[in-house]
């Protein structure tokens, strides 16, 4: 089988899934790739950094599900990259569904610490209802139209049946727990509320097994990895494009011209756009002329992209459990089931559903990663640290009862101020199906079109059918592409090729 290696192809973004794409391309032979980073660095949503001297992670946090089909678990193992805990066959085998069985520690904002049996039924009601959630992509039919709506009128009618002896503060009480378990689902989703999670598309996520682990020396580490094997100079960083132009009809020419906001225009054969669903939801009528076809764009406005930051806390001595891994705030005044805050500006730190604890001590000293998701999240971002900081503080002060607990540092993520990611990640949104997912991959022009094939290929999280949001998912898309590429070119003939070059 003979590829024709000499089409151009340019890719767009410099994050994992357009790392993994020029990797596929290079590594199968092909030497006109090259890939536009408007940025200064690659990476995109994985980026390391520093809280004193701890190596932390600002963006993705962990890979999930780290078991035989999961691509990046594969490329961290091959590297080297991970701590020997995770590659143990018991590790591999746990299928904890998406939820890592963690110890918890439950603080309520009358300064107590609770006990996490009395909470159990509410938590073990809410993992129920979760997983029920996922039921209705398979069974078809939406009772709700979205997940919040779908949670809180299932533990209305469950409560009055299982809670109805038990007494008022109780039973309040688990209904605060369950607004806090609604917020810790708007950070796994990105999401500003469950309400704007769509149920019929909540089950299309689909996890591996495995128990999520982390990168002791960063994420990033991964992507460097990747890089390593493609040419010097393939990349070109600070080089935002404005427009790809495509279905270019001149006969001499190449059919897509990459168009940079600096006036460079780069010809091509091939397009792969590996930009954040965020961006694209900003920025679709001015990125691609002629504009993208309606069912495409509708695919890009019904699809979510919210925002989740982390908090990075760190302390001089642990006011945690030593074997605790997640703490949650509970507020004793949300038994009404929310997850999100009546004004955002006063009351955003409200959004804050806890922290979890970065693991191993040895390695971390003391610090917690708090996250917060939506608007609340957004807000947070506009204001000063030194803000941040003391709300963070006063927090938990007033959770824990001690009011001379004070942190170290801070530092805190930004995503959905950074121009090029416009949030964190995807998530279905109301009135989702598997056909948007569909939609977000499929090359253009379409294929009913007499143009040439494939000249702008999507690729990134935001376009796997069921790994969308995650690492993994990015990697596959990238190699999808690729693939695509590789095989439109080793079944070509070469006469053909011939013909298309005259």
């Amino acid at each position: 089988m003979s590829v024709n290696t000499n089409a151009r192809i340019v890719i767009v973004g410099c994050g994992i899934s357009g790392v993994a794409a020029a990797q596929r391309l290079v590594k199968a032979g092909f030497h006109n790739v090259r890939i536009v980073e408007a940025t200064a660095r690659s990476g995109g949503r994985i980026k390391t950094g520093r809280l004193g001297n701890n190596i932390v992670e600002i963006g993705a946090n962990w890979i999930h599900g780290p078991s035989e089909e999961n691509p990046v678990y594969h490329l961290a193992r091959q590297y080297g990259l991970l701590d020997p805990e995770a590659l143990t066959p018991e590790n591999q085998a746990m299928d904890v569904g998406g939820h890592p069985p963690w110890v918890p520690n439950i603080f309520s904002s009358s300064g107590r610490k609770l006990n996490v049996e009395d909470l159990y039924p509410a938590l073990e009601m809410f993992a129920e209802l979760l997983d029920e959630s996922s039921e209705f992509q398979s069974r078809g039919g939406e009772p709700w139209t979205n997940v919040g709506d779908f949670i809180r009128s299932k533990v209305q009618q469950r409560a009055a049946e299982k809670w109805k002896d038990i007494d008022g503060t109780t039973r309040s009480l688990r209904l605060s727990v369950i607004s806090n378990m609604l917020k810790v689902e708007c950070s796994v989703n990105g999401a500003h509320s469950m309400d704007e999670v769509g149920l019929g598309a909540y089950g299309l996520y689909k996890t591996l097994p495995g128990l999520d682990c982390t990168f002791p020396g960063g994420y990033e580490g991964l992507v460097k990895n990747l890089m390593s094997v493609l040419p010097a100079g393939l990349v070109t960083y600070s080089q935002p494009v404005r427009c790809v132009h495509w279905n270019n009809t001149e006969k001499r020419g190449y059919p897509v011209t990459v168009e940079c906001d600096d006036g460079n225009k780069i010809a091509a054969d091939h397009v792969i756009v590996t930009v954040p669903l965020g961006y694209l939801k900003k920025h679709h009528s001015t990125l691609f002329h002629p504009p993208l076809p309606l069912h495409k764009l509708h695919s890009i406005q019904r699809l979510g992209f919210g925002t989740n930051n982390k908090i990075l806390v760190e302390f001089d001595s642990p006011w945690w459990d030593t074997d605790c891994e997640v703490i949650h705030l509970v507020w004793e005044d949300e038994d009404a089931m929310v997850d999100q805050v009546p004004d955002v500006q006063r009351y955003w730190i409200k959004k804050l559903f806890g922290f979890t604890v970065l693991k191993p001590t040895e390695r971390y000293g003391h610090v917690l990663c708090g996250w917060i998701a939506g608007h609340e999240s957004e807000y947070m971002e506009t204001l000063p640290e030194q803000e941040v900081s003391h709300a963070v503080t006063q927090l938990i002060r007033r959770f824990t009862g001690n009011p001379t607990i004070t942190p170290r540092r801070i530092m805190r993520s930004q995503w959905f101020h950074d121009p090029w990611t416009c949030g964190s990640y995807t998530h279905p949104g109301k009135g989702c199906s598997a056909q948007d997912l569909q939609n977000m991959m499929e090359p253009l022009p379409t294929k009913s079109s007499q143009s040439q094939p494939l000249q702008v290929l999507f690729a990134g999280e935001a376009t796997h059918p069921c790994y969308f949001s995650t690492v993994h998912g990015a990697v596959l898309t990238g190699w999808r592409e690729a693939d695509r590429l590789i095989s439109h070119y080793s079944s070509s003939s070469s006469s053909e090729l011939t013909m298309s070059k005259l």
